[in-house]
């Protein structure tokens, strides 16, 4: 089914995107995807460079009686999130995506789609090898690592670009154009335990949250969607000091920007406890179920009888752990105080893993206020350092400042007008991107973040809105015919 989409049209920019949901292309193992892009830029003719970090440019002249247009540079990440469903069986370092149409929608069975960022990188190809499109100069940026830290935009050089205004192609709603973002960091735990025999006369259950929608730990945060890891701890606070429960490990969320969507937990009690511990947990899915019964309707919660294991988390560090999890903030954190319904301050707890005889957890922050970015930062940390847990920060990348009266900006606002008649939205967003990065690296250079309509990123629910694909497509043609 996944060759659908050549029928659909601007067949240049479908046939690209086809193309590159068949080549693997997960966060920091990007090596298929630039060997295909290096590949294509080649085969068109074109000047096609790498730099050290892996970011691929290729650079395309401008037609006749256009040399002394500004030059433009589009740019697109190349990796995606790789996030499945529990019972889907994929392999993203080997398997293609597998697309279908679904009505007015474009989804993938069971995995994220990889729209975001795939779709910007369609375009740019599309506008590569397009013969019949009058523009000036145009440089295509496919960055590698966005989703794990903006690493490719961030170890870019300050000689790699010529281009002076940077039109970005992850944006995931039409007729909106961003203009800033906000800073971003991670703060990682790592906690060391001791492993005690599991205790005697007792039952093993295995809690499962399933159902939840997840998203984007930006855009999506403020939507109030259940978090599986803050669930799952719920139940394992109340297991741990009302049943003396003993817990042999705890995995929950992937991705650090991601909405945990998935966890469960290998819980042992004492026969005489263990209905009692039954009758609760399916107690509390009501309870979580008329709490989300709006913003996360699927949230379901199974326990399951289990074999008993040997060794269990040592109670010392169980009852800090559950505790730490417990006071460990999620969500909106603070709204903006100027714009109207814009959230200022995030935080995610985004995964919490049992690897060996430790637990590793992941959090991110987000802010539009470098300090309050910080200050959310040391507030996830200081949740662990109460359990002399190992707390470590990522350096982060910075956000970007608007600029309203930009001429990139007033150009595609033109552009759009022209085309559809009426304003595009100007804003800007809570999740990051790589216009902040290549700023700092090009002080001055002229950006804006557009693309078509996405929903469901970062999650196996992503979907990519058809028609606004041609839309973004003429958009971009137009913007390069008026530009001077």
């Amino acid at each position: 089914m996944s060759e659908e989409i050549l029928s659909l049209k601007p067949a240049g920019v479908w046939k690209f995107f086809h193309e590159i949901t068949q080549v693997p292309r997960p966060s920091k193992k990007e090596a298929k995807i630039r060997e295909y892009l290096l590949a294509t830029g080649k085969k068109m003719g074109l000047e096609t460079l790498q730099d050290a970090a892996g970011n691929v440019l290729i650079r395309k002249p401008a037609t006749k009686g256009k040399e002394n247009v500004t030059p433009v540079i589009f740019q697109a990440h190349m990796d995606m999130v790789c996030e499945k469903n529990a019972d889907t069986k994929f392999d993203f370092e080997n398997d293609a995506i597998q697309t279908y149409i679904d009505g007015e929608w474009l989804r993938a069975k069971g995995t994220t789609l990889g729209a975001d960022d795939g779709i910007g990188v369609a375009i740019g190809l599309a506008l590569l090898e397009s013969k019949d499109i009058e523009h000036g100069p145009i440089e295509c940026l496919f960055t590698v690592d966005e989703e794990t830290g903006l690493t490719g935009a961030s170890a870019l050089g300050t000689d790699f670009l010529q281009g002076k205004m940077l039109l970005n192609l992850d944006n995931e709603d039409e007729g909106q154009f961003c203009i800033g973002c906000a800073g971003g960091k991670n703060t990682e735990i790592s906690i060391d335990f001791d492993e005690e025999d599991c205790p005697k006369d007792s039952q093993a259950f295995v809690v499962r949250v399933k159902g939840l929608q997840g998203g984007h730990s930006g855009e999506d945060i403020n939507k109030n969607r259940g978090n599986a890891n803050k669930i799952i701890n719920r139940i394992l606070h109340e297991a741990t000091f009302a049943y003396d429960a003993r817990i042999a490990y705890i995995n929950g969320g992937n991705l650090h920007n991601a909405i945990a969507r998935e966890a469960e937990a290998l819980v042992v009690v004492a026969n005489t406890k263990a209905e009692d511990f039954k009758n609760y947990v399916a107690k509390f899915e009501g309870i979580v179920r008329n709490e989300l019964k709006t913003s996360d309707p699927g949230v379901c919660i199974e326990i399951e009888a289990a074999a008993l294991p040997k060794k269990v988390i040592d109670n010392y560090t169980q009852c800090d752990l559950v505790e730490a999890l417990y006071v460990c903030p999620h969500g909106v954190l603070a709204m903006d105080q100027d714009i109207a319904n814009f959230v200022e301050t995030s935080t995610n707890l985004a995964s919490v893993k049992t690897i060996g005889k430790q637990i590793k957890i992941v959090t991110s922050q987000r802010s539009s206020i470098e300090s309050k970015k910080e200050d959310a930062a040391n507030m996830v940390a200081a949740a662990f350092d109460l359990m002399n847990a190992d707390v470590t920060f990522t350096d982060g990348y910075p956000g970007w400042m608007p600029n309203a009266k930009s001429q990139v900006t007033q150009l595609l606002k033109t552009a759009y007008n022209n085309l559809y008649h009426k304003d595009p939205t100007i804003l800007v967003i809570h999740a990051g991107l790589e216009c902040g990065l290549i700023g700092e690296k090009y002080p001055g250079m002229d950006m804006i973040s557009y693309g078509p309509t996405m929903r469901g990123v970062h999650s196996p629910d992503e979907k990519l809105l058809i028609e606004t694909v041609a839309q973004t497509w003429d958009l971009t043609v137009e913007f390069l015919r008026i530009l001077k």
